[in-house]
């Protein structure tokens, strides 16, 4: 079990990109590194029988609106900027988080999880078309024709299951999901409870 606390995230969840935003001050603060897990949201979707906040807070009054103030109170406390929404979503990332895995194995994860939020919630793009994908990595600096090829192999493939089944079967049912030792908690609301767990308070 790690002692850092985990950030299960996939790239198609902008409260995931809020997340990472407000990560780094975080850690600074208590002392510590998250580690990030790459998860496949459709798979735990499909494994929760869960669905997207997009699908959820249709046609419910107030819902919506609620949810775009906690967002704001969110920004505000972590000092970060709001995502620009992006015009393809639902974007599949099936692809995009293979490639994360890929990038892991290659030792560029960090530089890729930047360029991938980057490019989704910054400067959206329609990021599961592979042509688009790989311009857009290529212009984060990044190889993207050996990570997007690496992410079709097998333990590649492999790993990003078993990460995702891993998640579902210690509770998660979405992104953004934190683990501090065997203690869940879900939703980038919940990074200040995150924060002082690890802070010790």
């Amino acid at each position: 079990m790690s002692s850092n606390p985990q950030f299960l995230f996939d790239f198609g969840s902008p409260n995931a990109f809020l997340s990472h935003e407000a990560i780094p001050a975080i850690e600074k603060r208590a002392n510590v590194k998250f580690e990030y897990v790459p998860i496949l949201l459709g798979g735990i979707f499909k494994a929760t029988n869960n669905k997207s906040p997009a699908e959820t807070l249709a046609g419910i009054k107030n819902k919506r609106e609620f949810h775009a103030l906690e967002t704001e109170r969110f920004l505000k406390r972590f000092g970060v900027k709001p995502y620009v929404w992006n015009p393809f979503f639902p974007v599949n990332t099936l692809n995009l988080m293979r490639a994360a895995v890929a990038a892991q194995f290659e030792g560029v994860f960090e530089k890729y999880v930047e360029a991938a939020f980057h490019h989704m919630w910054v400067e959206p793009k329609k990021m599961d078309d592979p042509e688009v994908a790989a311009k857009a990595l290529a212009s984060s600096g990044l190889d993207a024709a050996k990570l997007l090829a690496r992410s079709q192999d097998a333990d590649v493939k492999a790993k990003l299951i078993e990460n995702t089944q891993s998640a579902v079967e210690r509770g998660a049912f979405g992104s953004p999901t934190f683990f501090v030792g065997k203690e869940m908690f879900f939703g980038k609301e919940q990074l200040r409870e995150v924060e002082e767990m690890v802070s010790g308070k």
